[in-house]
């Protein structure tokens, strides 16, 4: 089983994984996945309580996958140590908690999962540098390319698209208030020369069929 679901911005929106609220998890083993788009949380200062949540997801009986978002410490995880999964490199951030990394094409229960997080933080103005934004929240150019080229390698025939923020045709029509750059419209070029089942993406805080293809998540759990 595979599931879709929104930011967790560890702490404060974690729950949504409780069993409570995430019943199917019962029925899960490590064999399973939970995909989050963005704005995990989980890797951001040390403390005790993001020690707390990090052991509470590894007791799961499920593993969790995540796309970086803007709201992590990139210091920390991109100096994580690198595993294999799904053919491709990963950031292990704990026992069956895995970082799926910008320009990716990673192959999970038998589905292709192309992989692109970051975003540009809205509210950088009001945040300090190294501290609670990081410029690594934006992708930089080898970043681009490698995901270019990853889905040249594979004719463009990509299963599913999981990203943080929205290509912009996108979000002109559920945020267009948000701002337009470089990653949103490098996702407008992989949206219109990719052909894709669903698109999943979180940012918004938003539970939105946008088209028949391109979903946002926030406290929406989806199975595939």
């Amino acid at each position: 089983m595979i599931f879709i679901t929104g930011d967790t911005h560890i702490p404060i929106d974690i729950h949504k994984l409780s069993s409570k609220r995430f019943p199917q998890q019962k029925s899960m083993t490590k064999d399973d996945h939970l995909i989050i788009c963005g704005d995990f949380g989980g890797v951001w200062d040390g403390s005790r309580e993001e020690k707390y949540w990090i052991k509470w997801l590894e007791n799961k009986n499920f593993t969790t996958l995540f796309v970086d978002g803007n709201h992590e410490n990139f210091d920390i995880l991109n100096d994580l140590p690198l595993e294999d999964l799904g053919g491709e490199k990963v950031h292990r951030i704990g026992d069956g908690i895995y970082h799926l990394m910008r320009g990716r094409i990673y192959k999970i229960e038998d589905q292709t999962f192309f992989t692109f997080g970051g975003a540009s933080s809205h509210d950088k103005k009001f945040r300090t540098e190294g501290k609670n934004w990081w410029r690594a929240e934006m992708p930089n150019l080898k970043e681009f390319d490698l995901a270019r080229k990853n889905l040249y390698e594979h004719d463009f025939q990509i299963d599913y698209v999981i990203t943080h923020t929205a290509p912009e045709t996108i979000q002109d029509m559920i945020a267009s208030e948000y701002e337009k750059n470089e990653l949103t419209k490098f996702l407008d070029e992989v949206r219109m020369q990719t052909c894709y089942k669903k698109w999943f993406f979180g940012h918004y805080h938003k539970d939105i069929r946008v088209t028949e293809k391109d979903i946002a998540v926030f406290d929406s759990i989806i199975e595939l």
